[in-house]
């Protein structure tokens, strides 16, 4: 993959994870979402942190307390290791940046 932006499939029935760099301390990964929301009731508890940023589209993070976090494009975020949150909605499609690491 040469441009996050461009080759992206037309069908996302789900949510397409791209790993592009991986090492034991850090993995950077592209998402695609389509409207994708987590299920209801569902929350990741990640051992690491995660740092997204929005290329195109938008999306909300809920935390467990409640908040909402309204990301646009060009907005990044922190999502610290073991604070609970979901994806509680995405634009069809939104592009994410994501590093993962300790």
């Amino acid at each position: 993959m040469k441009n996050l932006l461009r080759a992206l499939p037309e069908d996302i029935p789900e949510e397409i994870f791209t790993e592009i760099v991986a090492t034991d301390r850090i993995r950077i990964e592209r998402i695609i979402s389509n409207g994708h929301a987590t299920e209801p009731g569902r929350w990741y508890n990640q051992e690491s942190n995660e740092w997204v940023l929005v290329l195109s589209g938008s999306g909300t993070i809920e935390y467990e307390s409640g908040e909402l976090v309204e990301l646009k494009v060009g907005d990044h975020l922190l999502l610290p290791r073991g604070v609970k949150h979901r994806v509680a909605r995405t634009d069809a499609p939104t592009i994410w940046l994501a590093v993962h690491f300790s």
